[in-house]
């Protein structure tokens, strides 16, 4: 039995802000507090039991690691309003050119890939179809190929990743690689 203790503390942490403010005199009950070690115990024990079957994991300790992870999230929210103006205006005029492009982001970890091909799920007008494990190359379906990226595709065989999911694959690398 392996205990992850970043996955104890994520756990226990985000057990006590959703808690926050439960007893009348103080912000937690003890016995809030009691139930939030037990069942952030318990996560982490669940995390400490996959974690090693996950292949090259980078450290997720880093408190650097974590300010990029937290400094991503406003960026993946904006290009996710940005794909939902463009998908919306794409489906209204019929402009659409779908296609599925291979993009190789060059990660070596296995949690940066995952990373990046949820974010681009997550983006309307693109999903992660599969991906290739031994080379770690992304195939992805894209509403609208655009002619320009579809010339440099075929050409090269594959596409760059900024074609496809924008600035993703530098700010994924910063936290997860």
């Amino acid at each position: 039995m392996r205990i992850s203790v970043p996955g104890f503390i994520g756990a226990f942490l985000t057990y006590l802000f959703l808690s926050i403010g439960s007893d009348p005199k103080y912000f937690w009950a003890v016995e809030e507090i009691i139930a939030g070690v037990i069942g952030a115990l318990l996560v982490s024990i669940f995390i400490g039991s996959i974690m090693p079957a996950i292949k090259r994991r980078p450290s997720l300790t880093s408190p650097v690691r974590w300010a990029y992870a937290i400094a991503y999230l406003p960026i993946l929210f904006w290009q996710m309003l940005k794909a939902n103006l463009d998908v919306a205006y794409r489906v209204i005029t019929g402009k659409i050119n779908p296609g599925i492009v291979k993009i190789n982001p060059g990660y070596k970890s296995d949690l940066a890939l995952a990373v990046l091909a949820n974010s681009i799920t997550l983006t309307p007008g693109t999903l992660s179809v599969d991906v290739n494990e031994k080379t770690n190359e992304l195939y992805v379906h894209v509403l609208t190929v655009k002619d320009d990226i579809l010339k440099e595709c075929k050409k090269k065989k594959r596409c760059r990743p900024e074609l496809v999911s924008g600035r993703f694959p530098i700010w994924v690398r910063r936290f997860a690689e």
